[in-house]
């Protein structure tokens, strides 16, 4: 049998036992629980939204998901507001309103207009290029949402206290980036070790 973290922690109750055990046992075992903290946004409401990522790891590539993510059209919004993809990833724009709903983006680096449509229908889009892509519906100007489009599948998005997680980042020195709408994004390092997350915190719009 091949004795992996994925394998061998649900024998210890949780994958934290699982590392404990393993740093003493076997150090090659142990995997690192990846990156967490907070992001605070000047004058902002809340801090939701935001998107941490880790930059380009030079050497590695990665394999988008073969499902699609969903951004549903739904009472004149996208839903979810903020999403991250690894690049190469597609995204499906469903259209949940009884009224016609359009999909497009002005941003250079990924201009495009998937037209409009109605109730039931939905329009996909391979986002296969790097970087912030904005979404807006010319239909309803009120409509926008951003694609952030990542080189890595290490990501996440900040719940409205900014609390994030990045999990199964393996050991090793890293770029992070914090991006946020109404902010200039903001990077940092940070070193992952085996054991409990690497803890970083990230101010924006100071």
């Amino acid at each position: 049998m091949n004795w992996t973290a994925a394998t061998v922690s649900p024998l210890f109750g949780s994958r934290r036992a699982f590392a404990a055990v393993a740093l003493v046992l076997c150090p090659a075992l142990a995997f690192a629980d990846g990156i967490e903290g907070r992001v605070t946004i000047a004058r902002a409401r809340d801090y939701r939204d935001a998107v941490i990522y880790l930059a380009k790891i030079p050497g590695k590539t990665f394999t988008p998901p073969a499902a699609a993510v969903n951004v549903d059209q739904r009472n004149l919004a996208f839903q979810p507001h903020v999403i991250a993809v690894l690049a190469g990833t597609r995204v499906a724009f469903p259209n949940s309103d009884e009224v016609r709903h359009n999909v497009f983006s002005p941003t250079k680096a990924d201009n495009f207009d998937l037209g409009s449509y109605p109730l039931g229908s939905s329009r996909n889009r391979t986002f296969d290029t790097p970087g912030i892509i904005t979404l807006l519906c010319n239909v309803h100007a009120e409509m926008s949402a951003y694609v952030i489009v990542t080189e890595t599948p290490y990501f996440a998005v900040s719940d409205k206290d900014g609390h994030f997680l990045i999990p199964d980042v393996a050991p090793g020195q890293y770029e992070v980036i914090a991006w946020h709408e109404r902010a200039k994004s903001v990077r940092a390092t940070v070193r992952v070790s085996a054991g409990p997350p690497a803890p970083l915190n990230f101010e924006l719009g100071k």
